[in-house]
């Protein structure tokens, strides 16, 4: 890959009734295998299309949980290398919960899928960068 080559990834903080929905994520995944995360991942889209992000956050909300959700809103983004060495550009979206019953819609990529409020998050099992996106996701949501 040339020295400007991204994967583009998309991580989607799910907003219902003061809670956020989080993943565990499977021990088989590549990345982050057992860690608690947002639902997500890779941008799949093709030249000229229009409204990636968004597509990709419903895709992969869907994919992974099984529910649906609406007025998805780029909140951050940082740049993280995988073991690899690959550099990815993860993007940070809210959205607001429309439908569904969540659960493991994706049992190979999904290990558990739970609600929590943003205290509980910030509990010891999670992973500090998730932590660090909650602060600009709760800022961002306040701003509303």
């Amino acid at each position: 890959m040339d020295e400007h080559g991204y994967v583009v990834n998309v991580d989607v903080a799910v907003a219902r009734d003061g809670e956020f929905l989080l993943i565990e994520r499977s021990v088989q995944e590549e990345h982050g295998a057992g860690l608690l995360a947002f639902p997500g991942g890779k941008l799949e889209a093709n030249p000229g299309e229009r409204g990636v992000l968004r597509a990709t956050a419903c895709r992969e909300v869907r994919e992974e949980t099984g529910i649906e959700i609406r007025g998805v809103r780029v909140v951050d983004s940082s740049v993280f290398a995988l073991d690899d060495g690959r550099q990815v550009v993860n993007v940070v979206t809210t959205a607001d919960y429309a439908d569904g019953e969540a659960h493991r819609a994706a049992p190979d990529e999904v290990a558990a899928v739970e609600w929590r409020t943003p205290a509980a998050i910030c509990d010891d099992d999670t992973p500090d960068f998730l932590v660090a996106y909650l602060d600009v996701i709760e800022a961002a949501r306040d701003g509303e």
